[in-house]
C-alpha cells in the first residue's frame, strides 16, 4: 500500500537504555482512582450537556478549531459523542439551532459512527453515515478529525486499499502527525493484513521518527506492539521492537507532567506494555505518573470490568517488584507473544 510506502527510510531501532532503579512510587488509594476522568476544559463541556446546555460544548471545540488544537479536539468529539449515546438531548438541541455547524456535524457523525461499529449491521448503517461525515470535513478545511473519522468509517465499511489510501493522503496533508489518523490508519493495516504485525512496526516506526519528540505519534509503535501482544497470531517479532516501542513511549511520557488527565491514556498503554514485558519497576513509575486517571483502554481489551483490572495490575506491579519476581501474571494469558528472556 502507498500508506506504506509513504514513509521511505528504513526504520532505526533506538537501544533501550538501563532501566530506572526501582522507584517507591506513591500511589493512590484504589477508591480515589477515576475511569476515564475529563480534564479542566472537558469537565464543564460535559456539566452543561447534562444539563441539557450545548454552548460550553460549541464553546470548547470552537476553541479547538480557532486554536488548532487537533490532537484536543479529536479527544474531546470522541468523549462528547460517548456522553451524547447516553444523553443526547443537547446535541439534538446544538442541531437544531445550528444545522450547519460544522462542529454539531462533527459530534453527530462521531455517534453515528460509534452506534454503528456496535450494530451486526455495522457495513450497511456505515454507508448511510457517509453523507453526514462529508458535511462535517467540508465546514472546515483544515480541520483532520472528520478525516480520521472517514479512516475509521472505511475500515467499518472494509474500503478497498486505492479508496482509504485516498483518505490518508487527504488527512496528512491536514495534519501530518496527527495522532488520530495514524491510529486509524495503524488500525486499517492490522485488519486488512491481519497477523503482518512486521508491516505494522514498520509503519508506526517510520511515522514516530518523522514526528516532533512531543508528538502523540511518537506512542505509535506502542499501539503496534499492543497489536502484536494481544492478537496471539502471525510470525514472531524480535523482542528488541517491543522494548524500543516502550523505550520510545517512556520518553513520550517523561515530557508532561505527572497527575495530568491528557496524557493518561498513553501512560495507560504504556503500563500495559511495559507489564507484559516485565519491565516492573518502570511500570510503577508509570503507575504514580498516571495518579488517578485509569482510563477504559486498554484495560477493557479483555476485562468487563476496566478500572478493576487496572487496579488488580497495580497491585500485581507492586508485588513483583516486592518479591523480585511475578507472582502470576495478569496479563499473560492474553496473546501469545513473549515470553521472559525471549530477545
Amino acid at each position: 500500500m502507498a500508506l506504506l510506502h509513504a514513509f521511505t527510510r528504513s526504520p532505526r531501532v533506538r537501544r533501550r537504555a538501563a532501566p530506572s532503579p526501582a522507584v517507591g512510587a506513591v500511589l493512590p488509594a484504589d477508591d480515589e482512582v477515576l475511569l476515564d476522568a475529563p480534564d479542566d476544559a472537558l469537565g464543564p463541556a460535559l456539566v452543561g450537556a447534562a444539563q441539557g446546555d450545548f454552548v460550553p460544548a460549541a464553546e470548547l471545540l470552537a476553541a479547538t478549531r480557532r486554536t488548532k488544537a487537533w490532537e484536543r479536539r479529536d479527544r474531546y468529539v470522541r468523549r462528547l459523542a460517548v456522553f451524547a449515546r447516553s444523553r443526547p438531548g443537547w446535541l439534538t438541541s446544538w442541531r437544531a439551532a445550528a444545522p450547519h455547524d460544522g462542529d454539531a456535524l462533527l459530534v453527530d457523525a462521531q455517534v453515528a459512527v460509534d452506534r454503528a461499529w456496535d450494530s451486526p449491521a455495522r457495513t450497511e448503517l456505515l454507508r448511510e453515515v457517509s453523507p453526514l461525515i462529508t458535511a462535517a470535513a467540508k465546514a472546515d478545511n483544515g480541520d483532520p478529525v472528520p478525516w480520521r473519522l472517514a479512516l475509521d468509517h472505511a475500515r467499518g465499511a472494509r474500503a478497498g486499499h486505492t479508496y482509504f489510501e485516498d483518505l490518508w493522503a487527504a488527512a496528512v496533508r491536514r495534519a501530518p502527525h496527527h495522532y488520530g489518523c495514524h491510529v486509524a490508519a495503524l488500525s486499517y493495516l492490522a485488519s486488512s493484513w491481519h497477523g503482518s504485525h512486521r508491516e505494522c512496526f514498520d509503519f508506526a516506526e517510520l511515522a514516530a521518527q518523522d514526528a516532533p519528540d512531543d508528538s502523540l505519534t511518537q506512542a505509535l509503535p506502542l499501539r503496534a506492539a499492543f497489536g502484536y501482544l494481544t492478537d496471539g497470531c502471525g510470525p514472531p517479532l524480535p523482542r528488541a521492537r517491543l522494548e524500543a516501542a516502550a523505550d520510545r513511549a517512556v520518553a513520550l511520557s517523561a515530557r508532561f507532567p505527572a497527575g495530568h488527565a491528557w496524557p493518561a491514556e498513553p501512560r495507560n498503554l504504556l503500563t500495559y506494555v511495559l507489564v507484559r514485558l516485565e519491565r516492573w519497576a518502570e511500570a510503577l513509575e508509570q503507575l504514580g505518573l498516571i495518579g488517578v486517571y485509569a482510563t477504559s483502554f486498554p484495560w477493557d481489551r479483555d476485562a468487563d470490568d476496566p478500572l478493576g483490572r487496572f487496579l488488580q495490575v497495580r497491585r500485581e506491579v507492586r508485588a513483583a517488584l516486592a518479591t523480585g519476581r511475578g507472582r502470576g501474571h495478569p496479563l499473560r494469558e492474553r496473546g501469545r507473544h513473549v515470553r521472559s528472556g525471549d530477545h
